[in-house]
């Protein structure tokens, strides 16, 4: 119930923000003015909507609404800096009349700022619309990955990092198919599943991810949580049991052994640093007591997680969680939240790699952001 309210109120006060600056600054007449509102009140009413679909609503007929609802919400985003954008010039215009005329002398004129939110309008929709384009088919990211003492029978091994798919609200099962097909398409020997698979609950979403069940990889599929599994599922020890029933080893907290023609590495995966107990991250369970003479690969959901393992001596962290900030300017405050926010790093003597993800949390949109699917090649 708090959920719900919560995304009324916030759906409410953006649009009665989005009311002040779209309509009534630019002094839209009557009709026109009805229009625009009206239209304001219903994709409110979709976003509010979309943050339940895949917890109390069934993404099998909600869905639509959800993709429409979130798609305004990644429009509202540059709706929300463009006339915040307007504003600030508004105030200063403003004050500078005011220093020249010692009078109250007004800001921008109503049809300067008239023709200034349609310019923000339009630019809104645009970007919005590139987004979604971008965000709808993950790319391809070829990179090369120096490992410490790594046999010889693994040079050339092509693991495949898959992240933050995020099926559920607006994108479903269609999504989830594609990007098997396209990680297949690669024959990869290893595939590598990040965590933040989907947003829901196991019930309404867990039939969304079928298609995992077809990875293929001569050397095994294996997953660990993301923040997400936590966050509508409370247990996200569900969404570990329901991918166990896809073929997928999840990593608890724990490591294995992978052999490929008499070598040997060890991989092992954490939890999230997010996840409540018992589910909680413990490196030591994962990294401890390990034979130091052959190299390690850690899967852990979040690049700041490095830092708990680097006592234990990781050699390589594999990581997501970020989507580098998925619409541009996020990718400033990304970087500002995260060691790593895309492509290489170092964080604690730890080399870790960052995916952008390969799908988008609530607006299925991307803007400079790219999603990826990553093909990391281990090398000597």
């Amino acid at each position: 119930m708090i959920r719900i309210l919560v995304a009324i109120v916030i759906a409410a006060l953006v649009t009665l923000w989005l009311h002040r600056r779209l309509v009534r600054a630019t002094g839209l007449g009557s009709r026109v003015a009805m229009a625009a509102d009206a239209v304001l009140v219903v994709l409110a009413a979709c976003t509010a909507v979309a943050f339940q679909v895949g917890g109390l609503l069934d993404p099998a007929w909600a869905r639509p609404i959800g993709f429409i609802g979130y798609t305004w919400a990644g429009v509202v985003f540059y709706l929300v800096i463009g006339t915040g954008a307007i504003g600030l010039l508004n105030l200063v215009v403003r004050f500078v009349r005011r220093a020249r005329s010692g009078s109250g002398s007004g800001g921008l004129s109503r049809p300067v700022m008239a023709s200034a939110t349609a310019i923000v309008v339009v630019a809104s929709l645009g970007v919005t619309g590139y987004g979604l384009f971008e965000a709808a088919t993950p790319r391809i990211v070829e990179r090369d990955a120096q490992m410490r003492n790594l046999p010889e029978s693994f040079d050339g091994v092509r693991v495949a990092l898959v992240t933050d798919v995020h099926v559920g609200p607006a994108r479903g099962a269609d999504f989830t198919r594609k990007v098997v097909d396209r990680v297949n398409g690669q024959s990869p020997d290893l595939v590598l599943l990040g965590g933040d698979l989907t947003d829901g609950t196991v019930a309404e979403v867990g039939p969304d991810l079928e298609p995992l069940r077809d990875l293929r990889a001569p050397l095994g599929v294996f997953a660990v949580t993301g923040n997400h599994e936590y966050y509508v599922d409370r247990d996200g020890g569900a969404w570990a049991d329901h991918w166990s029933t896809l073929g997928i080893r999840v990593l608890r907290n724990e490591r294995v052994e992978i052999r490929r023609d008499g070598g040997v590495i060890d991989l092992a995966g954490v939890s999230d640093l997010t996840a409540p107990e018992p589910y909680e991250p413990d490196y030591r369970a994962a990294l401890g007591g390990r034979d130091r003479s052959r190299p390690v690969i850690l899967l852990a959901h979040q690049p700041a997680q490095a830092e708990g393992a680097a006592e234990f001596g990781a050699d390589l962290q594999l990581s997501g969680h970020t989507h580098d900030g998925q619409m541009w300017p996020n990718t400033y405050l990304a970087r500002m939240r995260n060691p790593v926010t895309a492509g290489w790093g170092e964080v604690d003597d730890v080399p870790v790699y960052v995916t952008r993800g390969t799908g988008a949390w609530g607006p299925p949109v991307r803007v400079l952001a790219p999603p990826e699917i990553t093909i990391l090649t281990l090398r000597h």
